[in-house]
């Protein structure tokens, strides 16, 4: 089992910046990689960004050269730093892990409960 709790939403006026934290919990050993959705009412979860196991790192084109994924492995969380934040990133961002099933079989997804992120203009 893993546990994923986001925290750092909140409400920033256009331009401003906020930084995203996950913190995992249970079975870290088994997880591949996370990743960070994003979901507005009424349209699709997207993808925002990814960090596996090994350190790679991925982003939606929406994102590039704004949002920034790190991990502290010490600390077993995963953070997201939005910077140039725009009323359209007006979101529930939530925290995926993807890991390893039982006996290494398979693998399984766990989410987090999602926190809300407001921007102003």
């Amino acid at each position: 089992q893993v546990q994923l709790v986001e925290s750092g939403g909140g409400l920033v006026q256009a331009g401003g910046s906020l930084r995203l934290s996950c913190v995992a919990s249970g079975s870290v050993f088994k997880i591949q990689r996370m990743c960070w959705y994003r979901q507005a009412p009424g349209k699709q979860r997207d993808l925002v960004a990814t960090i596996t196991k090994g350190g790679s790192t991925n982003y939606a084109d929406s994102v590039k050269g704004r949002f920034t994924i790190s991990r502290d492995v010490t600390k077993n969380t995963v953070y997201l730093q939005m910077n140039s934040l725009k009323p359209e990133d007006i979101d529930v961002y939530y925290c995926n892990a993807q890991a390893t099933g039982d006996y290494g079989f398979g693998a399984r997804d766990y989410w987090g409960q999602g926190t809300q992120v407001t921007v102003s203009s």
